[in-house]
């Protein structure tokens, strides 16, 4: 049965999971605001009474405007400076939904895809869509779209959580991994670190970072332990612990002043990912921290 026609209140209604998915196509929060602010404009211009389904008609909008917009963003990928990390969205940003499963590793897979199969894979498997709708939005057969889910789904199932931690260990192990990396403590870093640990540092070539992915507890931590000998990162109190992007993490403010997230991905009590976001153009959405730093997280 046909959806009711959606005015700008109905519009308002859907933005949050366009905003979602958006955001999961393109990993930028300002991206997906434009993307869904030009979605509206293209609802707002169109032929009401010839759109069977609101809600379809604009996650396929949605979803076109991020095709478009990843193949030039796949040109500037090719010339970003250091590893790439999605721009890190805490788990009380406004436009997250709550249980929203999808944590950064998992986008960070999502990154090795081509765009279609990204727009598959999030449209099938995240937001339950039908492969008919799925057809629709990328003007492909419903069996090639289930080729193309089937091909993202085999990407990504290594990054997906399969012994997911409480929200309470993961604190835990952030604390610990916190107070180890800033004081330079390898046997606690290693402690904490599984064997095949991978580390991305996205200072966007705006601020120091290291300019490739780090694989391996023995080189991640003495990376750590070379930061903090060498005087390299603050030890003040953590600004807030966090949830970023699904996985425990916080936000520190470095010795220039300027804050960082760190999100860590953990694996039966070990460390598998640690991503850091210094670049400043991707933290311009974070709150306003003038608040006393969170004590509970110190060195």
């Amino acid at each position: 049965m046909p959806e009711p026609h959606a005015d700008a209140g109905d519009f308002a209604a859907l933005r949050p999971g366009l905003l979602r998915l958006a955001y999961r196509m393109l990993g930028s929060w300002a991206e997906a605001e434009d993307v869904v602010q030009d979605a509206y404009l293209r609802w707002h211009g169109a032929d009401h009474a010839a759109v069977r389904n609101a809600q379809a008609f604009l996650r396929q909008t949605v979803t076109r405007l991020c095709l478009d917009l990843m193949k030039s963003a796949g040109r500037q990928r090719q010339t970003y400076i250091g590893p790439w990390v999605p721009e890190p969205v805490l788990e009380e940003h406004p436009g997250m939904g709550e249980g929203d499963a999808l944590t950064l590793a998992l986008m960070m897979a999502l990154e090795r895809l081509s765009p279609l199969e990204r727009a598959a894979f999030l449209l099938h498997d995240v937001f339950g869509l039908p492969f008919e709708e799925v057809a629709a939005t990328l003007a492909r057969d419903a069996a090639a779209c289930r080729q193309l889910a089937a091909r993202a789904r085999g990407h990504v199932q290594k990054s997906r959580p399969r012994y997911p931690v409480s929200a309470e260990r993961g604190r835990q192990i952030a604390q610990a991994f916190f107070a180890a990396s800033r004081r330079g403590d390898m046997a606690g870093l290693q402690a904490l670190l599984a064997a095949d640990v991978q580390v991305h540092t996205d200072g966007g070539g705006k601020r120091p970072a290291a300019l490739v992915p780090l694989y391996g507890a023995d080189k991640a931590a003495r990376f750590f332990v070379s930061l903090a000998r060498k005087g390299l990162v603050s030890t003040a109190p953590v600004v807030r612990e966090t949830v970023i992007d699904g996985l425990p993490g916080f936000i520190t403010r470095e010795l220039d002043g300027v804050l960082q997230t760190t999100a860590l991905w953990i694996e039966q009590d070990r460390i598998q990912g640690i991503y850091i976001v210094r670049n400043p153009d991707k933290l311009r959405g974070l709150p306003n921290f003038d608040d006393p730093p969170n004590a509970t997280l110190s060195v």
